[in-house]
């Protein structure tokens, strides 16, 4: 009896056992940063998405002003500007580096062809595309099989589109249908599409913006029905549907800032949660991160609330890989901030900060 008893206890034991909980993975976080301070270059931190705590600040490679960064889909690349004027007599540059057991291992560089590249992102198959704010163009090229930079990458010149405005392009995207760009200069974002070897302009070939507004990032819904766009001069976030013909219309507008809010303000990044439920901004100059809702139906937007940052001019900020936290960069205050984040209300709880000097751009190697 007691050796039954004994064996059934052992059991219950072994059945708690493989109840427990899997720990989750340590994250890899990416920092890109300005160079004109304290800062070397790109870095690490590791982030612990059991509690949210980042540490272990390391150096991963010195390189002028990476104030953006990329990684490709099969965690194999890393890509970062160089948002400079003088890497060559051109303009600015971009880094190719090879990812092998979380470290960085340069393959090469190129110019960009234009000064002041503040952009970059991957297509999945083969094509990377920068964007020149001051130069006012995008490079797009045409990587080699190993990841690095092969020939020169073809410019599309947004300076020629408008006699009256200063072209600033700034954020660039490739979709199921082509390439969007938001040029912050030309109020407007522009649609291209890949024919033969070079991409040329689509069929609606601009969603244009309010006077002013001026378009800076954006994120779409998975199946892309649905493009949200960060307005930087107006604070201001545009709502465009998807068409049957393929065509964005404009359908809302809403503002970012809090009426109360009186001062300079400067709109930044902007991200979706996985799940769509919810639509996140940043505000340099209010310093927070507003939030709102997305309707399931409509894709429209309902405001939550807005957090402060803990900090001095919120550039980028990411969700982690769980998309349970929310964290930061915050440049003038050189800290990284991390938030909880509420899968179910969408706000955002403050829990801790790092010192990371002038931080631009998060990026996880999940």
């Amino acid at each position: 009896m007691k050796k039954i008893l004994l064996l059934c206890l052992l059991v219950v034991l072994g059945m708690g056992c493989g109840e427990k909980p899997k720990e989750k993975p340590m994250y890899t976080l990416f920092v890109g940063t300005y160079t004109n301070g304290d800062s070397e270059g790109i870095y690490s931190l590791q982030f612990n998405p059991e509690n949210g705590s980042l540490d272990s600040l390391t150096l991963e490679a010195k390189i002028p002003n990476p104030s953006f960064l990329t990684i490709s889909k099969d965690k194999q690349h890393l890509y970062a500007v160089q948002e400079t004027a003088n890497f060559d007599s051109l303009g600015g540059g971009v880094s190719a580096y090879k990812l092998n057991m979380g470290k960085l291992e340069f393959l090469n560089s190129m110019g960009t062809e234009g000064p002041g590249p503040c952009h970059v992102s991957l297509s999945g198959d083969g094509y990377l595309v920068v964007c020149n704010y001051s130069g006012g163009s995008v490079a797009l090229y045409k990587l080699n099989e190993d990841g690095s930079f092969g020939d020169a990458p073809q410019i599309i010149d947004h300076k020629v589109l408008d006699t009256t405005k200063t072209s600033h392009a700034h954020m660039a995207q490739f979709t199921q249908e082509g390439l969007f760009v938001a040029d912050l200069g030309l109020d407007a974002i522009k649609r291209y599409q890949l024919k033969g070897d070079e991409f040329v302009p689509g069929e609606q070939a601009t969603l244009s913006f309010a006077e002013g507004a001026g378009p800076r990032h954006f994120t779409f819904t998975q199946n892309e029905n649905l493009l949200y766009v960060i307005n930087e001069l107006n604070a201001t976030i545009s709502v465009f549907e998807k068409n049957a013909d393929g065509t964005y219309e404009e359908i809302q507008v809403m503002e970012t800032l809090d009426p109360d809010f009186d001062g300079n303000n400067a709109c930044a990044d902007i991200h979706l949660s996985a799940d769509g439920k919810f639509l996140y901004g940043s505000n340099r100059g209010e310093n927070t991160i507003v939030i709102f809702k997305v309707d399931g139906d409509s894709g429209k937007l309902n405001l939550v609330g807005r957090q402060d940052v803990h900090g001095n001019w919120p550039r980028n900020f990411s969700l982690d890989p769980t998309g349970e936290f929310l964290l930061v960069a915050n440049k003038i205050s050189s800290n990284v901030v991390v938030f909880k984040r509420d899968v179910e209300a969408g706000t955002l709880t403050y829990l801790s900060e790092i010192e990371v000097p002038n931080p631009i751009c998060l990026e996880f190697l999940d």
